[in-house]
């Protein structure tokens, strides 16, 4: 299996981004310095992690993003293949049925088979949270039933906090670290707080992310709350009564928690329709960000929950100040490293 081919995206859906612009938002000490002889780690995601696609493509060798239907009136679109983007937002303007599913497990099995048939000998496989999707049960079915070792990991997250885990280990397996330190890039995901407001709460309670008395709550009282994901879920952080309000605590809670870190942090922005909006966002947050802020559109399986106008904020802190060491430099042993509101599964099953 290829990674699936993204359509141009729709005007003003996707913000503007200069050339080396990841290589940029990486820190400097993970970037690839080559690819060293080491144990062949592949790794698997879902469109959930929301990786830019030119990244996707630049490490389409070991790198396999499973797309996520979306389901509009009936008809089922696939990320990545076909224009949901522009169909959503018509289905959310509209009032339109919209309902979303995980891959199905034979095609994280063919996923796997292709991987093993390449000659990697390791899959680690990260997935969006078991608490919002069924994708992680369709993993674990489907990686007892290939040849090689397979470690599926709940990501307690989604979007960006996903996908940053994801293209860590990617570069840790590149650069030829064992599988502990493959694995432990993997499983940082759910240390990167994602905290986000939407206009509505009314799409997160029809998908059954909220529940119908915290909807009515916010819609009745005018009241915006900051949302997170904790433990897996969707939770109310705060409660805010108006959306400029809203939008000045996601800064003040995204650069305390930027400059809270260590070693600093990498920060993402996500949105869907409202691109101004979310260059203002980022602009306020380039300075609490290691590396330029990336900003990349909700992707279509979160944004049928979220609904239009949505902002969201990632925050991943630096696992170390120091540069990780890789195999050939003299500072040390890279081998050295090594680990409430909502619904669950997703609807509905007959998609699968």
């Amino acid at each position: 299996m290829v990674p699936a081919q993204r359509r141009a995206d729709p005007p003003g859906q996707r913000t503007e981004r200069h050339p080396g612009f990841l290589d940029r938002f990486l820190p400097r000490e993970r970037r690839q310095r080559g690819r060293p002889a080491g144990p062949r780690i592949a790794v698997v995601t879902d469109t959930a992690a929301a990786i830019p696609h030119s990244w996707v493509e630049a490490h389409a060798d070991r790198l396999r993003v499973l797309p996520m239907p979306v389901m509009i009136d009936g008809q089922i679109y696939t990320e990545g293949l076909d224009d949901v983007e522009t169909a959503l937002a018509l289905a959310l303007a509209t009032g339109a049925t919209v309902q979303t599913s995980r891959p199905a497990p034979g095609v994280f099995q063919r996923a796997y088979e292709s991987l093993a048939a390449a000659g990697y000998e390791h899959i680690v496989s990260l997935h969006l949270s078991k608490e919002l999707s069924g994708t992680v049960d369709a993993a674990r079915w489907a990686a007892g039933e290939v040849g090689i070792p397979v470690v599926v990991i709940d990501s307690r997250t989604v979007g960006l906090a996903q996908g940053l885990a994801v293209m860590d280990a990617v570069l840790a397996a590149e650069e030829g670290l064992p599988l502990a330190a493959v694995e432990a890039a993997a499983r940082r995901a759910g240390d990167y707080p994602i905290c986000f407001v939407v206009p509505s709460l009314e799409q997160l309670r029809k998908g059954g992310r909220i529940g119908a008395a915290a909807s009515m709550f916010g819609t009745l009282l005018s009241v915006k709350p900051l949302l997170a994901i904790q433990e897996g879920r969707i939770a109310v952080r705060e409660k805010v009564r108006t959306m400029p309000r809203a939008m000045a605590r996601l800064v003040e809670i995204s650069r305390a928690a930027a400059d809270a870190a260590p070693a600093g942090a990498r920060v993402a922005v996500h949105y869907f329709g409202n691109p101004d909006q979310a260059q203002e966002l980022r602009a306020e947050l380039e300075s609490s960000s290691r590396g330029d802020v990336l900003c990349e559109p909700l992707p279509s399986v979160l944004a049928a929950h979220a609904g239009a106008g949505v902002l969201a904020v990632v925050i991943a802190p630096l696992a170390d100040p120091t540069p990780t060491p890789l195999p050939g430099d003299s500072a040390g042993d890279a081998d050295a490293e090594p680990e409430q509101a909502t619904g669950s599964a997703d609807e509905p099953e007959t998609a699968d």
